[in-house]
């Protein structure tokens, strides 16, 4: 978008916060840049030039406006809507896996050359990827230096940052004041929020509008005893994190999602936050998702009475294949218990300040000495249970950010006992594919037999096609004509 100049004028004249994260805008009298929505008076449109991330932004001089905090606006929805290399790539990227592995690591992921995932990038974000990496680091030493009492040579490698020095100088490079001066504005400002030790406390925005009902709902009502709960308003779940393991609290507000992250690393943060984003899919489009599904009128209906509606994903892809499993052709009730026994099995236990939480859920190496005859279901979906778990365990199977959806649904496929649904639930919440669609669910065909649509799937996935490439925010407007828990907020 950012190459349609007249556009993003007039995006920013009018102050617009929907094209937050799609572009940014720079100044050329000022050197500052700032998000579309920026509350100071628009700049002339000559003196405006539009740069696809913030990245791109501070390589070519810029430095953050102190007004509209750019670097702090929702990701652009393009890498959470793309399975493409670049945008693989940019959900890498904000996992923190250059500050992990570096530039060839993220490359080997994708199966390309440094080279040319760095000219790829290049082309289309303006930025290499160990710019957008340090851009990141500077947004995480931000949060760390606003919303914790963490000694700022703490908050320096806990952002990524190899040493001090660079630390300090990206931070006065990126934002025109050092550190410690970041720190005492932010409290003088009262942008501090409070949180007791040991706890990180911060804002997660989004694009409205966003429905929390079927969001919140759907995690909640799925929630496996031990991992998951909702509590005072929250959802809460425990994560595994590439240094340790965290806790956190999601709750929806008005403008934003509070969050509240307990950590047993600070390194995670980067990581931890971009699973809460994903989870919640917090980087989406309400209004273009909703304008386009408006243009069926069976849909229209169900869009203007509850708009905003996302899809609820997942914070860990091979914990949710495994679950989908447990799944099959079971109640939600019953899908939980299953879920529950493995935990308390083979799930790690941990500590709860808060006493509702014990485990993580376990990881397919936890699992791989798994004894089939202790679970209490059919042999046939043992049998899809533990190979599922050992090409996760392998890595022949591999699902994540960095995965390609076609090449993952065709490896689902080949497993015993994986049928569509299966494939395309996973597709859906774990791999986040937005056209992943379900029509051999029940609870989508009867949404259809009561809307007028056709109720076969061969037939709905034919009238369905009009829907691309957002099928699956339909399922969550169909999934919501009916009376189910997962369709409601929790009281």
């Amino acid at each position: 978008m950012h190459t349609d100049t007249e556009r993003c004028v007039r995006a920013v004249r009018s102050k617009d916060a929907r094209f937050d994260g799609w572009f940014f805008t720079a100044v050329l009298t000022t050197g500052i840049y700032c998000r579309p929505s920026c509350p100071v008076v628009p700049p002339k449109a000559e003196n405006m030039t539009f740069y696809p991330s913030a990245a791109a932004c501070q390589q070519a001089g810029f430095r953050a406006c102190k007004r509209c905090r750019p670097d702090t606006s929702p990701g652009s929805p393009e890498w959470n809507s793309r399975a493409d290399a670049v945008a693989r790539a940019m959900r890498l990227i904000q996992e923190g896996v250059v500050d992990r592995e570096g530039v060839p690591g993220l490359a080997a992921r994708l199966g390309y050359s440094t080279r040319q995932i760095e000219r790829q990038l290049l082309a289309e974000v303006g930025a290499g990827p160990l710019a957008l990496a340090r851009a990141q680091r500077a947004q995480t030493a931000r949060l760390l230096i606003e919303t914790t009492a963490l000694p700022l040579a703490e908050v320096a490698f806990a952002a990524g940052f190899s040493s001090i020095r660079t630390f300090n100088d990206t931070v006065r490079e990126v934002f025109a004041l050092s550190p410690s001066e970041l720190r005492t504005r932010a409290r003088r400002h009262g942008t501090e929020l409070p949180a007791p030790p040991g706890v990180i406390a911060l804002r997660l925005p989004y694009r409205a509008p966003l429905n929390p009902d079927n969001l919140f709902g759907h995690l909640a009502a799925t929630a496996v005893p031990g991992v998951e709960e909702w509590r005072d308003g929250a959802y809460r779940r425990t994560l595994t994190l590439p240094h340790g393991h965290g806790i956190v609290s999601l709750a929806p507000r008005a403008d934003h999602i509070a969050c509240r992250l307990s950590l047993t690393d600070p390194r995670d943060l980067t990581f931890a936050i971009s699973l809460c984003r994903r989870m919640l899919d917090l980087d989406a489009d309400p209004v273009a998702v909703d304008e386009s599904l408006r243009g069926d009128p069976l849909l229209a209906p169900l869009v203007d009475k509850a708009p905003g509606r996302r899809v609820p994903r997942t914070a860990d892809a091979a914990e949710f294949a495994v679950r989908a499993v447990l799944g099959q052709q079971v109640s939600t009730a019953a899908a939980r218990t299953h879920a529950a026994r493995l935990v308390n099995a083979h799930g790690t236990p941990i500590d709860d300040p808060e006493g509702g939480l014990t485990h993580l859920f376990p990881g397919p190496e936890a699992l791989a000495g798994l004894d089939p005859e202790t679970l209490a279901f059919p042999g046939s979906r043992r049998t899809t249970l533990t190979t599922l778990i050992g090409a996760l365990a392998d890595g022949s199977l591999r699902l994540g950010a960095d995965s390609d959806w076609d090449e993952a649904r065709a490896r689902l496929a080949e497993l015993p006992g994986f049928g569509p649904w299966t494939v395309e639930v996973i597709a859906m919440r774990a791999l986040g594919d937005p056209d992943a669609f379900l029509p051999t669910d029940l609870g989508v065909r009867h949404a259809a037999r009561h809307l007028g649509l056709p109720s076969t799937p061969a037939a709905l996935t034919t009238r369905a096609a009009a829907w691309r490439p957002w099928r699956a925010y339909a399922v969550q407007y169909l999934w919501a004509t009916g009376d189910h828990p997962i369709n409601r907020l929790p009281v």
